[in-house]
């Protein structure tokens, strides 16, 4: 892609999320979060119930009355996009694919960072760590993450979604907000004790994107898939109503297993598919966080 392309498709980008920014995330960007710290702002004096633990004894002994620290959360985060950029991504059926979903909302994220002020960074993961930009401020910092959502290419198509979340414990040191943006479709077994400890340490939301054709098989006769990770093809015969039932009854039973493990480790997370509205489904979800 030509550098002028590249800006103008990032200007487009921005303009387009820009206003979505200061919709969704103007009241619930930060009150969807847990996990903020704790920042001292003023003193007052101390009444009746107040815990003595707060209260500022150089003030106190100043006025020769007790006085207590007053404490507000503290409004600046830290926010990690977690981006899969295995070949799982490249799948789609409709208007787009789940890479162009994931580097919308990508963008969406980070541009509400840089209007509130917040540090962002990105871990672009496959089975392996392809690259991680360290969270920083500013336009350009964030102009930066959008170039590489749009044009970054991995090196492995295959998943490793634990290794990457062991990734993130072991560089963030500090307690950061972390947007995990996959399919998903990993079946690694050490993949919700991942999850347990990242969100421990962390504050993890998934955003599942998933296209309509993997929740269901349209009878359209003998079709040739191709496995995006592995490169291997199979013959489907999609006008065969058992084959069509497994292949739903296979999307049921692994939505219901995701479901239960994101529950046990704590995680919230949407699925957005990409023929819908991903806007009103990032509201629903930060508005379930905020109650």
């Amino acid at each position: 892609m030509e550098t002028s392309d590249l800006l103008k498709k990032v200007r487009k980008i921005e303009i387009k999320t820009r206003g979505l920014s200061r919709n969704i995330f103007a009241g619930e960007y930060h009150s969807a979060f847990k996990g903020r710290g704790m920042a001292f702002s003023e003193v007052r004096e101390y009444q009746f119930g107040d815990d003595v633990r707060n209260i500022d004894w150089n003030v106190t002994a100043r006025y020769n009355k007790p006085f207590i620290k007053v404490f507000e959360e503290e409004r600046e985060l830290t926010v990690m996009l977690m981006i899969d950029v295995s070949g799982s991504r490249d799948f789609g059926t409709s208007e787009k694919l789940k890479k162009n979903v994931i580097t919308e909302i990508g963008a969406i994220l980070s541009f509400s960072a840089i209007s509130n002020n917040d540090k962002i960074g990105v871990i672009f993961f496959s089975d392996k760590i392809e690259k991680f930009i360290p969270p920083q401020k500013g336009r350009t910092h964030t102009l930066r993450i959008i170039r590489e959502l749009i044009e970054f290419k991995p090196e492995s198509k295959q998943t490793d979604i634990a290794q990457a979340l062991q990734y993130l414990t072991n560089v963030m040191k500090r307690r950061v907000t972390t947007f995990v943006i996959s399919d998903f479709m990993d079946n690694n077994p050490e993949l919700e004790k991942a999850f347990r400890i990242a969100n421990s340490k962390h504050d993890v939301v998934g955003l599942q994107i998933y296209d309509e054709r993997e929740t269901e098989l349209p009878s359209i006769g003998m079709v040739k898939f191709k496995d995006a990770e592995s490169g291997e093809y199979l013959w489907v015969d999609s006008s065969s109503r058992k084959v069509r039932d497994a292949y739903q009854k296979w999307w049921n039973e692994y939505r219901s297993k995701f479901d239960i493990m994101m529950k046990r480790s704590g995680v919230d997370y949407v699925g957005i598919n990409t023929s819908e509205d991903y806007v009103k489904s990032l509201v629903s979800l930060f508005k379930k966080r905020e109650q």
